[in-house]
């Protein structure tokens, strides 16, 4: 009889769902009911799924120049970057990447030597009469002495959403040293 919404207690909670005509018994005992809650909230946050795999874009290697130069030299099949104090690198831009629903993933390989504070990458989306939007790497944040390993970071791009341009930096919040190599731009389709 179309959809009702339910009301249940748990442990002193109150707790709203709503089943179908023909669902499945109300869960009956505290395992079954976590179960069925987890599944709840992660429906709400669930977002578009994947529907192909990840395309490059761009790619950038040795041969390309990055937009900063200022303690920045060519070194190990990539770059060296050196600073003193916290900055933002500009490495690249992308215009007109001519991409929607999908996942725009910003990728290097990247080692540190004596970074105190931390470097993480940051990519920049600009989108014609709404301004500038940003994805920061925190999570991936690099301290210290570390040797070479892969980072990325994602920008979820949803139907209708072109951005106009793409930037691809990496943030030092201190001083040390970092080298980059096998710069992407990555697009991962995504349902819609």
């Amino acid at each position: 009889m179309g959809q009702c919404a339910r009301i249940a207690r748990d442990y002193s909670h109150t707790i709203a769902f709503t089943v179908g005509s023909n669902a499945a018994q109300e869960p009956t005992s505290s395992a079954e009911w976590k179960e069925t809650m987890i599944g709840w909230l992660k429906s709400l946050f669930k977002g578009p799924e994947q529907v192909g795999l990840p395309s490059v874009l761009r790619e950038f290697g040795p041969t390309h120049r990055p937009i900063t130069h200022d303690g920045v030299s060519a070194d190990q099949a990539g770059w060296r970057i050196h600073s003193e104090e916290e900055r933002t690198v500009r490495l690249f831009e992308v215009l007109h990447p001519n991409v929607e629903q999908c996942i725009l993933t910003y990728r290097v390989q990247m080692k540190t030597e004596n970074v105190k504070k931390g470097a993480y990458l940051e990519m920049w989306c600009q989108f014609p009469g709404r301004g500038e939007f940003f994805s920061k790497g925190l999570h991936h944040r690099v301290k210290g002495t570390v040797d070479w390993a892969s980072y990325e970071t994602p920008f979820y791009l949803r139907k209708g959403q072109r951005p106009d341009l793409v930037k691809l930096n990496v943030v030092m919040e201190g001083s040390g040293t970092l080298w980059l190599r096998y710069v992407e731009l990555l697009q991962t389709p995504l349902s819609g």
